[in-house]
């Protein structure tokens, strides 16, 4: 399959599953009455942090997927095809981090946490809520990986999305986010994560000597 058709038809999955994650991410805000702000869906959830929903865990699939992905590519290095994804795996959550950073203090918005209004922007320092910079690294891992495996690898779907609709929930129910937030990360995450895999190689690795990033799995 020509790989201009195999993109078409990878963003076509993509496209669907993220519909569908932002359909799951957002039943638990559904039932709630306060669907204040300019998006009238938001609402504050009932704040648990226990058990699955703990801090904890929600930094663990983050740092999980960082380490995942710096791993591979120090291992792999950026010829072969696993390393060369890995490579612009970090490439997109790099340039998500700096979206995010610019996005946070531009719009500063209120948090759940911080008020029940979900309309409150551009309220000034110390105000970083829209948008969800965790749920956009999530989604900026696991979009090359999607783009370039998920056909030949139709679980990856599931295990990503998985990923994904629990960090968002967990970020609402402990009131760090709302559900537009979770959802504008989403698409930042993805959006950067498709335009970087589709690059013929990692930005980091376009500025080493060469262009190549020698792994270990091939020094030794």
């Amino acid at each position: 399959m020509p790989r201009q058709a195999g993109h078409s038809a990878e963003i076509r999955i993509l496209s669907a599953v993220l519909v569908v994650c932002c359909q799951c991410i957002s039943l638990p805000a559904l039932a709630g009455d306060d669907k204040d702000g300019p998006f009238e869906f938001d609402h504050r959830l009932r704040y648990d942090s226990s058990g699955l929903w703990a801090r904890k865990y929600q930094l663990a699939v983050e740092y999980g997927l960082v380490a995942g992905a710096l791993g591979v590519a120090l291992y792999e290095g950026s010829e072969s095809r696993m390393g060369n994804v890995a490579w612009k795996t970090l490439d997109s959550m790099l340039i998500t981090a700096g979206i995010v950073q610019i996005a946070k203090p531009a719009f500063s918005r209120m948090r759940p946490s911080q008020s029940d209004d979900s309309g409150k922007f551009f309220q000034g320092h110390g105000n970083r809520s829209f948008p969800s910079g965790e749920v956009a690294h999530v989604a900026a891992a696991v979009a090359p990986m999607l783009m370039e495996y998920g056909q030949e690898k139709p679980w990856l779907y599931a295990a990503a999305g998985t990923l994904l609709v629990y960090d968002s929930v967990a970020r609402m129910k402990t009131r760090g986010h709302w559900l537009s937030d979770v959802i504008a990360g989403t698409a930042i995450g993805a959006g950067t994560g498709y335009f970087m895999e589709k690059r013929p190689q990692s930005l980091i690795v376009s500025t080493l000597p060469g262009g190549v990033f020698i792994g270990y799995s091939k020094r030794w």
